[in-house]
């Protein structure tokens, strides 16, 4: 017997199946790149004939383009997993979560002469989400916020919650004006985003300036 979807599952579903195929274009057509190169260049009929020195470099090219295929191949993994299968939430306070996020990352950002500024609420109401997911999408937010920032900028980290029942959660720098991210960072953007709509949140974000928004559901909100 074939069941029955409503309209607005059917829907949803189409469009994440969509967003999903998009994801996984262009992660291939950005590995695509690293892999054309190692093919034109292990398939040089001069390697035979090169010096020591001419082959180490080669080999030190090679071993960077198979680091940023595997880091692509990864990124497009980690999509198919999130879009198929479904997390377990639970009740879990936001704010000591996106305080560990931040630590995490903190001495990459000081290595690198940033601040990541802190906004957090007194109180807050808990979230339904699933701790590892949001964790991982929160990590990889700051990480590409440190990507498109300068030594000096802060990087401001924002909790607040609405009488809608949602907490926000925003990454920001006012300073940073981005024309494109790297493909590596608008996968890994893809895939915090897959990570947060898998827990029936949201996640958009601007490039000028640079600035990310995580809208996660209130506990009393669950059914």
């Amino acid at each position: 017997m074939i069941s029955q979807s409503e309209p607005g599952e059917t829907s949803a579903a189409k469009s994440a199946l969509k967003m999903l195929c998009a994801n996984l274009l262009q992660g291939l057509h950005a590995a695509a790149q690293p892999l054309t190169i190692l093919r034109a260049s292990l398939s040089n009929d001069q390697i035979g004939e090169m010096s020591l020195g001419e082959l180490r470099e080669l080999a030190t090219t090679s071993a960077l383009e198979v680091e940023r295929a595997c880091a692509l191949f990864s990124y497009l993994q980690q999509l198919v997993f999130t879009e198929s299968a479904e997390p377990q939430t639970s009740a879990t306070p936001i704010v000591a979560l996106v305080a560990d996020a931040a630590d995490g990352v903190n001495l990459l950002f000081e290595n690198d002469g940033m601040i990541v500024s802190l906004m957090m609420p007194d109180r807050c109401q808990p979230v339904l989400i699933n701790r590892e997911r949001t964790f991982q999408a929160l990590s990889s937010v700051l990480l590409i916020a440190q990507s498109v920032s300068c030594a000096h900028d802060t990087v401001q980290l924002a909790v607040s919650s609405s009488s809608s029942n949602v907490v926000r959660v925003v990454v920001r720098n006012v300073k940073s004006f981005v024309g494109a991210m790297s493909a590596e960072a608008s996968l890994n953007m893809a895939l915090a985003e897959a990570n947060i709509r898998s827990q029936q949140g949201s996640l958009s974000w601007s490039l000028q300036p640079f600035s990310v928004q995580i809208e996660l559901p209130g506990v009393s909100s669950a059914p």
